[in-house]
């Protein structure tokens, strides 16, 4: 679609990329932060950029209704498939710039990794607050690339990476920034050496899990939230 920025990690390699939704926060800290800016309970959920539609189900047990929205087709199917029978959830082709949905019609907004929040996004954000009704709230969780075990590994990744900007970018447009302490936590080494290739390339991620051994890797997250 228009304007979408490809995420080869998850768009290459669904398969993968479910080890590491799995693997990633299983102390549920993010959806902690979340539920304290505002809870899902009984609201309008929608997913940007869900991808394989990993969380639609946890969100699907107390929201009233689901939306995932996602640009690439083969996810899309993936998650169409995923919350087939699912009461109350659907998921709609379409990007973070142009989200198929009328005004006011959503009271929670998750995006997750999905990287089109940042400096030159603005349309999706202006998006946002089309979609997002009165008395609700957004949130976009990312990497934080100043600190941990992970963040040290995407700067290297993403040289051009300024994480200071972006949270400058963020913070001069109304939202909020919560710093949390996460991890990667697998359950077999070759699943964490696996999702470390799909995220930083096969060379550097053999230099990386040479110096750091067994299968937890702590990982720093930013949960901006914005209410409207």
């Amino acid at each position: 679609m228009p304007g979408v920025v490809p995420s080869p990690n998850v768009w290459e390699h669904p398969d993968v990329y479910e080890l590491e939704n799995l693997a990633v926060d299983r102390g549920g800290r993010i959806e902690e932060a979340v539920r304290a800016v505002r809870d899902w309970a009984g609201a309008d959920v929608l997913d940007v950029g869900c991808g394989t539609g990993f969380h639609l189900p946890r969100f699907a047990v107390t929201a009233r209704t689901v939306t995932g929205v996602e640009p690439h087709p083969p996810l899309l199917r993936r998650a169409l498939a995923r919350v087939a029978g699912l009461p109350g959830a659907r998921v709609l082709h379409g990007s973070a710039a142009a989200l198929p949905l009328p005004d006011a019609s959503v009271d929670v907004v998750h995006a997750r990794w999905a990287y089109f929040f940042g400096p030159g996004c603005e349309p999706g954000l202006a998006e946002l607050d089309r979609v997002v009704r009165r008395g609700g709230a957004a949130f976009v969780v990312d990497n934080d690339a100043s600190r941990s075990t992970v963040g040290r590994w995407f700067s290297r990744t993403v040289p051009g990476w300024d994480q200071l900007a972006v949270d400058r970018f963020f913070a001069r447009r109304g939202w909020e920034r919560t710093s949390l302490d996460v991890a990667w936590e697998f359950e077999r080494r070759e699943d964490l050496e696996a999702v470390a290739r799909i995220e930083f390339g096969p060379r550097l991620a053999a230099e990386l899990l040479a110096e750091h051994e067994g299968l937890r890797v702590d990982y720093a997250v930013v949960v901006r939230s914005k209410r409207f």
